[in-house]
């Protein structure tokens, strides 16, 4: 038998590709069909070593300081609350940052309606924060009840939107977040009018503060191993982080009537933790919704977010572990 001739079997090939693009469904005579979308999860959207998101360390720096000057306000204004009308201004340190929790928020995440969702935020803030200072007895279910207050509100604001109500659920979601942001920062008011609950905000939050400074230091010396390429955060810090916090509370509890290094370090332990946790799931929020394809947001509020949401965290966490394992036994 005589060998095919290699041009035989390259006019042979051609044809048949001809006809493939011929018969492909809905594709026009002539032309190609047209490529299939990779599906999410190949290698078009998975990112390389050489593609991972870089660390800009003078904004880690910036960012760490941010969170140690919260800590240091937070910290110091618990210092001035004391009895009545005399907690009032620790009320307009905490609203203050209420008040910064709910910007940064609104400008980072763009949801719709923002001025619903920033005056629904303001507004829970304020009735929290009343809630806190005014009553005789102090309660954490006033908070509760100013945050069904925030919820309702919220509601309210969306059916009175005059255009369209498109996206209102996702515009719904972002005020619960923001009323929930507002009312565990509200909780450091309550935690001061209990025994000795002005050295568990000190020992914790100085914790919490400590860990989101150290884990941000480390990120500028050693971001690694890398938690996910597109979020520039290092494993390393976050461990640290919340270990040295432990030790904040540890040395702070050794020193402070009615508490001991064995209270001080679980309450400085679980403050930390929170704390840079709820700072990395912002990293991951953001890097979320630019593989989304939305738009990046102002920068500013976007790096403010973080410190603000470990701080906004930490607070109900510290409240509740000061109430289960410290003020009971005093």
């Amino acid at each position: 038998m005589q060998p095919t001739p290699p041009h035989f079997d390259e006019r042979r090939e051609r044809a048949s590709a001809r006809r493939s693009r011929r018969t492909a469904p809905g594709a026009s005579p002539g032309l190609a069909a047209p490529a299939e979308p990779e599906v999410a999860g190949t290698a078009a959207h998975e990112l390389g070593p050489g593609d991972a998101v870089p660390v800009r360390r003078l904004l880690s720096l910036a960012i760490a300081g941010f969170a140690g000057l919260l800590g240091v306000g937070l910290v110091f204004g618990a210092q001035t609350a004391g009895v009545g009308p005399a907690r009032t201004p620790y009320g307009v340190v905490v609203f203050g940052v209420q008040a910064l929790f709910v910007i940064s928020w609104v400008v980072a995440t763009r949801p719709p309606a923002p001025r619903v969702v920033a005056g629904v935020g303001l507004g829970t803030a304020a009735l929290a924060d009343f809630a806190a200072i005014q009553p005789a007895r102090a309660s954490i279910a006033l908070l509760g009840y100013a945050a069904v207050a925030g919820f309702i509100g919220g509601v309210i604001g969306q059916l009175s939107r005059r255009s369209s109500r498109v996206r209102s659920t996702e515009s719904l979601g972002a005020t619960i977040v923001v009323v929930i942001g507002v009312v565990s920062f509200a909780s450091l008011i309550v935690l001061t009018r209990h025994p000795a609950g002005t050295q568990a905000i000190v020992a914790g939050l100085t914790s919490a503060a400590l860990g989101l400074v150290v884990a941000r230091l480390v990120d500028v010396v050693a971001p690694y191993p890398r938690l996910a390429p597109q979020v520039p955060r290092g494993a390393t810090g976050i461990v640290l982080g919340a270990m040295l916090g432990s030790a904040a509370g540890a040395f702070i509890g050794a020193y402070q009537d009615g508490q001991d290094p064995k209270k001080g370090a679980l309450v400085g332990f679980v403050a930390a933790l929170a704390a840079v946790l709820a700072d990395l799931s912002v990293g991951y929020a953001e890097a979320g919704r630019e593989l989304a394809g939305e738009p990046g947001s102002f920068w500013l509020a976007r790096h403010l977010q973080g410190p603000l949401a470990g701080f906004a965290l930490a607070a109900p966490a510290l409240y509740v572990i000061s109430m289960l394992f410290l003020i009971p036994s005093l």
